[in-house]
């Protein structure tokens, strides 16, 4: 029997997988738990269907933030905090400030979306990456000034 794949399935396939499998394996197993419906004319059209849909919505998702990071590599996000002697802070600069720091900016950046290679703890220039997924990386500039 030819099934479409509901969920990921050890050792069978993943999510949208057609594959052929035993009747009885298919009746008694994927079908009563929902791992599978029956791969019918109907349900395989549907099935691409929906997978245009979604391949199409990806793109445009991805075009936005290809868009997002091209603006956020123009531009340098500026601190002024106290700093002792050394030019060491009191505190730190971290990825979630710099995500506030963003917003104010008009940019909604989570702070799990910027890496930094530690707290930025002295005054001067720092960089920060900005990970969108899909591969879409946008390097930042930071600089921290004393008040």
């Amino acid at each position: 029997m030819k099934v479409i794949l509901q969920e990921d399935v050890k050792s069978l396939g993943k999510v949208g997988d057609t594959v052929r499998v035993a009747n009885g394996y298919a009746r008694n197993f994927l079908l009563p738990r929902k791992l599978a419906v029956e791969a019918t004319e109907r349900r395989m059209n549907e099935w691409e269907h929906l997978n245009k849909v979604a391949e199409q919505k990806k793109k445009k998702a991805v075009a936005v933030r290809k868009a997002v990071l091209d603006k956020l590599e123009k531009i340098t996000v500026n601190f002024k905090v106290e700093a002792g002697e050394g030019d060491k802070l009191f505190g730190a600069i971290t990825s979630s400030d710099i995500s506030h720091e963003l917003e104010k900016l008009g940019f909604s950046i989570e702070k799990r979306e910027i890496v930094l290679e530690g707290p930025l703890k002295v005054l001067g220039q720092h960089k920060a990456t900005v990970k969108l997924g899909e591969g879409l990386d946008a390097d930042i500039r930071i600089s921290i000034e004393r008040k």
